[in-house]
C-alpha cells in the first residue's frame, strides 16, 4: 500500500508497488504448492484425533465401550465368564468397572463365589462328625485313684475308739480341795482354845482364823477354775462321744466318693475332653469366618485399577486428544482461508504489478 499511487499509469508503477504485486503472486504460488500438505495433515490428524475421541473418549464416558466389549463373540474364542469358570455369565467388563469404582474386593468383582465355594471348601462340619465318631470310640483308661486304703480306714477307726476320754465323775470335783474341812477344823480349834490356857488359846484362835482365811481364799481362787474345768470336761465328753460316729460317717462318705470316682472318672474325663474339643472347633469356626470375611471383602480392593483407567482416560482425552483436535481444527480453518486469500491476491496483484502495456478503452 505504500507504493500504490492511483494517478500513476500501470506501466509506470514503482518498484515497491511491483514488488508488492509479485509477493501477492508468490503467495498464490506457495499456496498451490503446499496447500495439499496442509490438507493432508488436517485429514490425518482429523481421522486420528476425531475418531479416537468419538470412539474411545465419548464411549468411555457414556460406558458404551464396556457394552461393546461385553458383546458376545466380539473376540472369537474369548469369553470372560468361561475363562473364570462361571456358567451363569454374570461377569462382564462394565460390571467389573462399576464394582472397582465402589472399591469392592476382587472376590465380589469377579464373582469368584460361583467358581470356588468357600462355604464348601472351609466347612469343618464335614470333619466334626468324623472327629466325634473317632472320639466316641476312644477308650480312656486312667490309673485307679485310692482315697483311703483299708489299713488307713482301720487306723482311723482305732483312733476314734481309742480317743475316748476317761469317765470323769463330777462328784469328785464337788468334794473339798483338802482332805478335811478347814472350817470344821477351825471350829474344833476354837472349842479347844476355850479349854486351855491363855497363851495357847491365843495361838489356837490365831490358827483357827488363818484356817478360815485360807478356806475363804481357796474358795475364791479355785471356784472359777473348777467351774471352767467342769465345763471343759463336759465339752470333751460330749465331743468325744461323737468322734466315733463322725469318723464312721466320714469313712462312709469316702467310700461313696471312691465308688463314684471308680465309676464316673472315665466318663467325666471324656465329657470334659469333648467340651475342650468343641471349644477348639469354635475357635476354628471363628477363624474361618474371619478369613472368609477378609478374603471376600478386604483382600484385593480394585479401586486403584479403576482410578488408573480414569487417569489414563483423562490424560489421553483431556490433554493429548483435545490438543490434537484443537491443532487440526485450527489448521483446517487456515487451509480453508487459503482459497479466498488466493482469489484476493490474484485480484489485487493487477493493481500493484507494473504492466508492460496499458489497457485502452
Amino acid at each position: 500500500p505504500l507504493g500504490l499511487k492511483e494517478n500513476v499509469l500501470p506501466t509506470e508503477r514503482s518498484c515497491l508497488s511491483d514488488a508488492g504485486g509479485n509477493f501477492f503472486m508468490a503467495g498464490v504460488g506457495f499456496s498451490f504448492i503446499f496447500s495439499w500438505l496442509l490438507m493432508l495433515v488436517v485429514l490425518v490428524t482429523f481421522v486420528v484425533g476425531g475418531n479416537i475421541y468419538m470412539i474411545i473418549c465419548n464411549s468411555w464416558r457414556s460406558q458404551q465401550v464396556f457394552q461393546v466389549m461385553d458383546t458376545p463373540g466380539l473376540i472369537p474364542g474369548f469369553n470372560l465368564s468361561e475363562l473364570l469358570g462361571q456358567e451363569s455369565g454374570a461377569t462382564n467388563f462394565s460390571e467389573m468397572y462399576r464394582q472397582c469404582q465402589e472399591d469392592n474386593a476382587l472376590w465380589q468383582t469377579l464373582h469368584l463365589d460361583q467358581s470356588v465355594s468357600l462355604d464348601k471348601l472351609l466347612d469343618i462340619s464335614q470333619y466334626t462328625g468324623e472327629i466325634s465318631t473317632a472320639f466316641e470310640k476312644m477308650d480312656i483308661t486312667l490309673s485307679p485313684i485310692s482315697l483311703l486304703s483299708q489299713s488307713q480306714r482301720d487306723l482311723l477307726l482305732d483312733a476314734s475308739q481309742a480317743g475316748q476320754p476317761p469317765n470323769f465323775t463330777m462328784e469328785q470335783l464337788d468334794q473339798s480341795l483338802t482332805q478335811g474341812n478347814l472350817l470344821d477344823m477351825a471350829t474344833e480349834l476354837e472349842q479347844l482354845a476355850d479349854k486351855v490356857g491363855q497363851e495357847v488359846k491365843v495361838k489356837l484362835k490365831d490358827h483357827a482364823l488363818r484356817l478360815r482365811d485360807l478356806d475363804k481364799e481357796m474358795q475364791t481362787s479355785f471356784s472359777g477354775l473348777l467351774r471352767r474345768l467342769k465345763k471343759n470336761i463336759h465339752s470333751v465328753q460330749s465331743g468325744a462321744a461323737q468322734i466315733e460316729a463322725q469318723t464312721k460317717a466320714a469313712l462312709d462318705e469316702a467310700k461313696k466318693t471312691q465308688e463314684f470316682l471308680d465309676r464316673e472318672t472315665a466318663n467325666i474325663t471324656k465329657k470334659e475332653t469333648l467340651a475342650f474339643l468343641e471349644m477348639l472347633l469354635d475357635f476354628f469356626e471363628t477363624y474361618i469366618s474371619w478369613a472368609k470375611n477378609l478374603l471376600t471383602r478386604d483382600v484385593g480392593r480394585c479401586k486403584p485399577i479403576a482410578q488408573t483407567l480414569d487417569n489414563v482416560e483423562a490424560i489421553a482425552c483431556d490433554y493429548i486428544l483435545d490438543s490434537l483436535n484443537a491443532f487440526w481444527f485450527s489448521l483446517g480453518w487456515c487451509t480453508t482461508f487459503l482459497l479466498p486469500s488466493i482469489i484476493l491476491a490474484v485480484r489485487l496483484a493487477k493493481y500493484y504489478r507494473r504492466m508492460d502495456t496499458t489497457d485502452v478503452y
